[in-house]
Order: structure tokens, then C-alpha cells, then sequence
């Protein structure tokens, strides 16, 4: 059992959550939900001891394994493949790490004969040579075969070094597992691959994720930080999203039905406190306006943009042809021969193991980058909108995010580029903040103000809810489903995949695959899956 008494935290002068007392019970995924700043990582970080709160305690029995999902790609760079997985159980590495010292020694003393013999007694107490056999079959069920198991960290590309890392989390299966935005960067058989363990899962699983759609399938909890509290509600996000607005209605209208009594009230009180014979009804009834006092809605701190993308025009029948694109990066193959065509009405969903291969992809769509070999050509009537993945050299200057906002249309007055930011949640002063300060989230923000000002006919994401909240995602989501026009993006969120694509794109430095219909039939086909297998 995990659990935390009056537990607080606060940076300086900002509160972030007080006196938080909650139980995680084995056999049940938490899927903790709040705002950017809310707290989410940070009670992740004190339940796992990396940082400790400024009030409280956590409760936890003392041989109680936690182990966290590492977020620094680089942190295991040199160490083999096979150990970074086997330090997810740190008493099981240190003997293992130990055992095999000596055994590469030159020349092994009488004392180390001891020693090592006393190692491999303790390994074998361990189960540790099933366990390094579980951690091997881990490892090719994540899509990275024997072959790679004994290279260093550093000899992985960045998807098969996030892969690794969420192996080490799980492995062994801990007490206590904490996983702070574990879909971030995994591809979607990556994804599924963990929905499935976690769903299994018998022990304590808290997790923080924006993935809806996978908050769905592998919660039955959801922790929600929020109001400077966490409250925990039985069910899925869906389930709690549904509940907790329903909860929120009711008593908005509880306190206008009070408002109203009160009026009605304080009306009589004002036409009979003087009259003798109904004064004592006037102070019952002062009495009971007291009592019927609305109840004060705490503030929360979530707030939803308004995303609504309006084309300037009707696409025409002509939208891209892509003609036997294939494109290197320092020499190393990223695209290969890829050709399709994009239908008017087409959303299409760019997926594949390898994110370089989809940047690079969208890249060339975009006409940011111009391919090794091969053509895209545009209808006349298009009029294309990117979001990159990478938008830091759209705020390296020092302006203002309105006039950053109006360089993008000059025509527009300052009213007007004020709703295009209001609509994202950049009011007042928040207007004139400079570009070069602004977060990831706010970033974002203001790339969508552009793309909806700009009102292209043909949209181009690349990532779009990086660094987004909850909230944010979900006004995202009704944006996209919205648009009347063509789309092509490339997403991590499996609810954007399985509500927006009607068609999928896979991609890899090998080739493609092109399939016509959702998502959900896509990768539950079985000639597509062994497509996609070919050029995996």
C-alpha cells in the first residue's frame, strides 16, 4: 500500500496542493489528471522520494519497491542495453553487476572465489537468470531483437532508447509503479504493448498521461489535482469527466434556485420588516436567507481554448501528389520512394516507428525542406498551414505575441488579433507577452491562433499536443473533427488517431503503407499488419 497524510507542497509563495491524504491500492491504475503546474509531476517525484514536500508524509511499508519511468534518454548511455533493463531491481543488479566484475577480472584470487561463489548463491536466490531471460523477452516483445541486447545505450536511435527506459519501469514488476507521460515519443504498437501490461497490471500503478484514449483503457482510478486538492474518483477519465462536470452543473443550479429564494426573500423582508404583523415572519425569513447562502465553487485552475479552424475556401479536386519521394538525413536513409495522392476530404494520419521519418515527411509537404529526389505538387485552389514539431524559430525574437500574431496578416486591427488570442487563452496583459518567454504549452497556443488566422484549406501537424493539458487536447480534438477541409498530421494521442483519421499513412526509411479507413481497422488488419511488418 502507498499512501500520503495532510501532505503539501509549495514553491516559494505558490501553493501548489494541502493537506492531501489518499490511499493507492494494489491491483488498481491511478491515472493522475490536472492542469499544466498543477502538481502532477511534482506528487510523482515526492511519492517516489526524489523530492520531499514541505508538509505531511507518505505512508508505505518499508519493503516496498518503487520504481519510476527515467525521463532523461541519455542517462544510461554506457551501460549495455540487457543491464539497463536488469537496474529496473536494484538489489538484483548490484549482484549481478558485482558477479560479473569479478568474472572479468584477469585473474580471480582465492577471495574473489569466495565472493563470486557467494554472488551467484544470492543471483540464483533471486531468480535472477529467469529474471535476465524475462528481460530479454521484454526487450523483443518492444521491437529490439537479441542482436541489440548487448550494445551500449548510445548505440540506439531515441525511439529504441525510450523503449528500453519503460522496460526498466516495468521490470521485475515493481510494488509501486510510477510512469509520468510513459505514451510520449513511444509508437502506437509500443502503446497498445503497454495498455496490454497495464491492464494485468496486479500491483499499483499511478500515471500521468494527456492520452485520453489510453487514460481509458488502463484506469481504474483517476486521481484529479485540482482546486489545490487530490481527489480520487473510481472509473476511467470518460467516466470521471462525465461525473465531475454533471457534479459541477448541479450545483450551479442548487445555488440559482438559492439565489433566486433569496431574492424572492429578500423582497418580502424589505416590504414587511415594518409592518407589525408580519415583522416576526420578516425575521424568520432573514433567518432563513442566511442559511440558503450559495455555496462558494472553489476556482479551478483548468481553462479550455476555443479551437475552431475555418477554411478561406473549398478544396478542389486536386490537393498533393507525392511522387517517389525519397529523402537521406547526414547520409542515412529516411524516406524511401513514397508516392500517394490526398482526396479532398482525406484526414490523414502519418504513424511509423520512426518520428524523423514522419517530421521529414511533413517537412517536404510544407515545402520547408526540399527532398533528395522525387516531387510534390499542390492543386491551385490549396492553401497549407503547418504546425512543426520544432517551432523555436518562430519565437527566438523579442517581440510581443500580438504583434507577433499581426505580422501574420496586417490587415486585421488590434480587437480582432486580440480574439484570435483570447480564443487561446492569452487575455489582457498576457497579449503582450514576448515571444521568447513563452512555454511549450503557450507555443502551441499561439501556433494555433496563426493557423486559424492564416484559415488554410489544408492542415499540416506535426505533433500538435505536445506539451498540451487535458483540456487543451480536448478543444483540439472538436477542432480537428470540425474541419470541413483536409488534414494530415502525425500524433502520439491515440484519441486523435482512432476520432480524426479516415485514412492512415505508415511510413519508415523503407518504405510505406497506405490504407484507406480508420485506425482501429488498421492496425487490427492482418494483410496491412504484414505490410507494415516489411518495412518495419
Amino acid at each position: 500500500m502507498l499512501a500520503t497524510s495532510e501532505l503539501g507542497m509549495s514553491f516559494g509563495k505558490k501553493r501548489l496542493f494541502e493537506d492531501v491524504s489518499v490511499e493507492f491500492s494494489p491491483g488498481n491504475c491511478y491515472g493522475l489528471i490536472g492542469a499544466n503546474g498543477a502538481g502532477k509531476s511534482t506528487l510523482l517525484k515526492i511519492l517516489s522520494g526524489d523530492i520531499e514536500s514541505t508538509e505531511g508524509r507518505i505512508i508505505k511499508d518499508k519493503k516496498t519497491t518503487i520504481s519510476v519511468l527515467k525521463q532523461n534518454q541519455f542517462e544510461f548511455d554506457e551501460y549495455k542495453v540487457i543491464d539497463t533493463i536488469i537496474m529496473g531491481n536494484k538489489a538484483l543488479y548490484e549482484c549481478y553487476a558485482e558477479r560479473n566484475r569479478i568474472y572479468a577480472l584477469p585473474e580471480m584470487s582465492e577471495d574473489d572465489g569466495l565472493k563470486v561463489a557467494q554472488y551467484e548463491a544470492d543471483y540464483s536466490e533471486m531468480d535472477g537468470y529467469e529474471k535476465e531471460a524475462d528481460a530479454a523477452s521484454m526487450l523483443d516483445e518492444l521491437g529490439i531483437d537479441s542482436s541489440k541486447h548487448e550494445l551500449l545505450m548510445n548505440q540506439l536511435d531515441a525511439s529504441e532508447k525510450v523503449r528500453v527506459l519503460l522496460a526498466q519501469a516495468l521490470f521485475d514488476s515493481p510494488d509501486v509503479l510510477l510512469l509520468d507521460e510513459p505514451t510520449n515519443q513511444l509508437d502506437y504498437k509500443t502503446t497498445l504493448w503497454l495498455e496490454e501490461k497495464l491492464t494485468d497490471y496486479e500491483n499499483t500503478v499511478l500515471v500521468v498521461s494527456h492520452d485520453r484514449h489510453f487514460l481509458n483503457k488502463v484506469c481504474t482510478h483517476i486521481a484529479d489535482v485540482d482546486f489545490g486538492k487530490v481527489k480520487i474518483y473510481p472509473g476511467n477519465y470518460d467516466f470521471w469527466k462525465q461525473s465531475s462536470e454533471l457534479a459541477h452543473r448541479q450545483q450551479e443550479e442548487k445555488n440559482k434556485k438559492s439565489e433566486q429564494k433569496i431574492k424572492e426573500l429578500e423582497e418580502f423582508v424589505r416590504r414587511f420588516s415594518a409592518n407589525a404583523s408580519k415583522s416576526k415572519q420578516a425575521t424568520s425569513r432573514k433567518k432563513l436567507i442566511d442559511k440558503l447562502t450559495p455555496e462558494e465553487l472553489p476556482e479551478s485552475v483548468r481553462r479550455s481554448p476555443f479551437i475552431q479552424f475555418k477554411p478561406n475556401r473549398k478544396c478542389g479536386t486536386k490537393i498533393v501528389t507525392v511522387n517517389n519521394v525519397s529523402h537521406a538525413i547526414d547520409g542515412v536513409p529516411v524516406l524511401t520512394d513514397v508516392s500517394f495522392t490526398i482526396n479532398a476530404g482525406d484526414k490523414v494520419a502519418l504513424t511509423g516507428m520512426q518520428s524523423l521519418s514522419k517530421t521529414t515527411l511533413l517537412q517536404i509537404l510544407a515545402e520547408e525542406i526540399t527532398p533528395d529526389s522525387g516531387s510534390v505538387e499542390w492543386g491551385e485552389t490549396i492553401t497549407h498551414t503547418y504546425f512543426p514539431k520544432d517551432n523555436n524559430t518562430y519565437f527566438s525574437s523579442e517581440t510581443s505575441l500580438l504583434d507577433w500574431l499581426k505580422k501574420y496578416d496586417e490587415t486585421l486591427d488590434l480587437q480582432t488579433l486580440r480574439g484570435y488570442l483570447g480564443r487561446m487563452l492569452f487575455s489582457g496583459d498576457d497579449a503582450l507577452k514576448k515571444v521568447n518567454v513563452l512555454s511549450g504549452g503557450e507555443r502551441a497556443r499561439a501556433m494555433f491562433a496563426r493557423m486559424m488566422l492564416l484559415e488554410g484549406n489544408t492542415l499540416v501537424f506535426d505533433e500538435p499536443t505536445d506539451h498540451l493539458d487535458l483540456e487543451a487536447i480536448s478543444s483540439l480534438n472538436d477542432g480537428l473533427n470540425q474541419f470541413p477541409e483536409v488534414l494530415i498530421f502525425s500524433t502520439h494521442d491515440f484519441e486523435l488517431l482512432h476520432t480524426v483519421a479516415n485514412r492512415i499513412i505508415e511510413v519508415s526509411p523503407k518504405g510505406m503503407v497506405d490504407y484507406s479507413g480508420s485506425f482501429e481497422d488498421f492496425v487490427n488488419h492482418d494483410v496491412f499488419k504484414k505490410k507494415v511488418a516489411q518495412i518495419s
